[in-house]
């Protein structure tokens, strides 16, 4: 269970750690930063809660158990946010999952990836162009992630097998949807399945864009082959946007309405694709700088502050609405540090009080 440097009690506590009520990606890393270790951070959760105003108990040490032999009867790993396994552009996000369980090839993870996804409902045109730009990328040297969906996630991890990834939004021993049972397996023994969820967990609407953040993650850049206007597919391509990857786009018919998304990225600044060769062009010369101009935001530069340990929490509850603002707005106005603003938003969201949204926002619970 443990990664390089970790004891099984440290690597036993982050999963207890993150598996704790109220506790996300940014939450837990901070958390670290603040105590050191996990096991440190068990310790101190319940003091931190209290100074938000509410009891505060960690998750029982007996279902991370469960969740550890879970995890073992299904053939899957834990990898931690800083084991030297963890794919470098996924750590990059903002949101990172501190800790994700696979099954398969991890050595894919390392190797230049491309996303695929598209459309569930997808036409028969467009499957064969997903599994015909699955296999042809794959042929290049390139890993395809996709989620695994009916329609252009499947044909895409067909076409690229075995080089390919499997996202799911389930946990690792639960086949989702269900009749692409065989081919999660398949992705598991032959290529690489990876889960933030427990084991156990069944798909909530809510996991599938946690799902698209890691897709997007993954790869230096996401093309969408065929999509609605307000498809999961275009939030997939706005992640890859706001995480500063190349989001690219393959146009169709405005007469089909599963065309229509794919024709609105392009008009907003995502790059016109219709082969392969293109989408290798574009990616083999990515230095960082996506040549496509869409964008849903900026991205984010998450680095935790040096100082988060020591630091005293900053009174800044009255500055916060259920609006969202961003963090640095609120370490402007309240004239505190960054690390005594972060401490106060750590009591705040372990006391229940405080929601964290994309970009660094963050806002009071409704």
């Amino acid at each position: 269970m443990s990664a390089t440097g970790l004891t099984q009690d440290e690597a036993f506590a982050r999963i207890r750690l993150l598996r704790s009520p109220y506790v996300g990606p940014v939450t837990y890393l901070h958390l670290l930063q603040r105590f050191g270790t996990a096991i440190a951070a068990l310790e101190g959760l319940p003091e931190l809660g209290a100074r938000g105003g509410r009891s505060y108990r960690p998750i029982a040490s007996e279902k991370v158990e469960q969740e550890v032999v879970a995890t073992r009867k299904a053939g899957a790993k834990y990898l931690f946010h800083d084991s030297p396994d963890y794919p470098d552009l996924l750590s990059e996000l903002e949101s990172a999952p501190p800790i994700l369980t696979w099954r398969g090839d991890l050595l894919l993870a390392a190797k230049p990836c491309v996303a695929i996804v598209g459309a569930r409902n997808a036409s028969a045109a467009a499957v064969r162009l997903a599994r015909e730009f699955g296999a042809g990328l794959a042929a290049e040297g390139f890993a395809v992630v996709s989620g695994l969906a009916r329609g252009i996630d499947g044909a895409a991890h067909e076409g690229a097998m075995p080089s390919t990834i499997g996202v799911i939004a389930s946990g690792i021993d639960i086949a989702y949807p269900p009749q692409h049972e065989a081919l999660q397996e398949r992705i598991a023994s032959e290529g690489l399945l990876l889960a933030e969820q427990p084991p156990g967990t069944e798909p909530r609407g809510s996991h599938f864009p946690s799902r698209n953040r890691i897709i997007a993650g993954l790869a230096a850049g996401t093309i969408v082959v065929e999509a609605a206007p307000k498809s999961g597919s275009l939030i997939t391509a706005r992640l890859a946007g706001e995480a500063g990857r190349e989001v690219m786009a393959i146009p169709g018919s405005p007469l089909d309405a599963r065309s229509q998304g794919c024709n609105q990225l392009i008009r907003e600044g995502a790059v016109l694709v219709q082969s392969v060769e293109d989408v290798v062009e574009l990616l083999c010369s990515f230095d960082g700088t996506p040549r496509s101009s869409f964008r849903e935001g900026g991205a984010f530069d998450y680095a935790p502050d040096d100082d988060l340990a020591h630091a005293e929490p900053a009174d800044i509850a009255s500055l916060l609405t259920t609006a969202p603002v961003a963090v640095d707005e609120l370490i402007r106005q309240s004239g505190t540090s960054a690390a005594s603003v972060q401490v106060a938003l750590l009591e705040l969201e372990l006391a229940g009080r405080l929601l964290r949204h994309a970009g660094g926002r963050v806002s009071l619970v409704a």
